[in-house]
């Protein structure tokens, strides 16, 4: 064999073998991304959704680090760069924030993570069949509400559309009062009214176990407030600014990460039974095996492994 010939078999051998491994130190992650920082504003859903990514990065190497705060607040804090993550962009709720963040350019889009959501007021069944179908319905039934819109934490932008709901001279809503509280607070109010058949509007959305626990009617009318289809709603992982660059591989898992509402109705539902959000994350990898291969397509362990059998040797499998 001519020797040229040889010497460049081994050259070209040699840089395709120099390109694996700079494909590979590209994949894996600095040290510096080993904790992510993730927002949860208190929602049962993105508690689940961060229990499932927080059980997935740490078999990954990584420390997922899930900070409780308001909507606002946890969107201030993308701002400044205090959290690196955020699963619950509910969009259009939302708009008025990521405006505000967009013209700041404090945020990247990594991708929908939920589609078929809805997002807005509603009755019980019981109250629905006398006729309250429509925002429009509620203002000569007040008194059997007590005058009152059941929200959720303060702060919420949903909260926001209610209290323009109640200035508006369209629905005749100006003499309600919003009860802000949260999410659990809310749905004990509709446990409890449920129990006397007593008139309640609260805000209510898919996916949630309240679904399943109660007879629930949502209301039409909404449309300028919470979007068309009763709030139809997308829901879209956020990074901050330059987060993705540096830490690509922990980004291609945020980009891979797409739920569906049945899954997270089940996981909230055993959140809401008394399981760790967790926990509850294993039991569902563990029955649901190909979402860990389409979740770690292409994402290696913070230390360049294969990422798919690090997940999968973690919940058991």
């Amino acid at each position: 064999m001519n020797k040229n010939f040889r010497i460049g078999r081994m050259t070209s051998g040699l840089l395709l073998l120099a390109a694996a491994f700079a494909g590979n130190a590209h994949a894996a992650d600095d040290a510096a991304c080993k904790t992510i920082r993730l927002s949860d504003p208190g929602w049962t859903d993105i508690t689940a959704t961060n229990g499932v990514a927080s059980v997935v990065l740490g078999a990954l190497g990584y420390e997922a680090d899930v900070k409780t705060l308001s909507v606002p607040i946890g969107y201030q804090a993308m701002k400044t760069g205090e959290i690196d993550v955020f699963l619950g962009n509910w969009m259009p709720a939302q708009k008025s924030f990521i405006d505000d963040l967009n013209s700041a350019k404090a945020i990247e889009v990594i991708g929908q993570n939920l589609e078929g959501a809805k997002f807005t007021l509603a009755v019980p069944a019981y109250m629905a069949e006398k006729g309250i179908k429509d925002f429009a319905d509620l203002a000569k039934h007040g008194d059997e509400f007590d005058h009152k819109i059941y929200g959720i934490e303060p702060g919420a932008p949903a909260n926001q559309n209610i209290q323009k709901i109640i200035a508006s001279e369209k629905f005749g809503l100006k003499d309600w009062e919003l009860v802000e509280s949260g999410e659990q607070a809310m749905l004990a109010q509709v446990d409890r009214a449920g129990k006397s058949k007593k008139g309640v509007v609260f805000l209510a959305w898919a996916p949630h176990p309240m679904n399943e626990k109660f007879s629930i009617e949502y209301l039409s009318g909404g449309d300028d407030y919470f979007g068309p289809n009763f709030g139809g709603a997308e829901v879209y992982t956020l990074a901050r600014t330059g987060w993705t660059a540096q830490c690509p591989n922990a980004a291609g898992l945020f980009k891979n990460l797409k739920f569906d509402v049945t899954m997270e109705n089940n996981l909230m539902g055993e959140i809401l039974a008394g399981q760790t959000a967790t926990d509850a994350a294993k039991a569902w990898l563990k029955a649901n095996p190909k979402s860990i291969d389409t979740w770690l397509n292409g994402v290696t362990t913070l230390d360049g492994k294969p990422g798919n059998e690090a997940v999968k040797a973690a919940i058991g499998l």
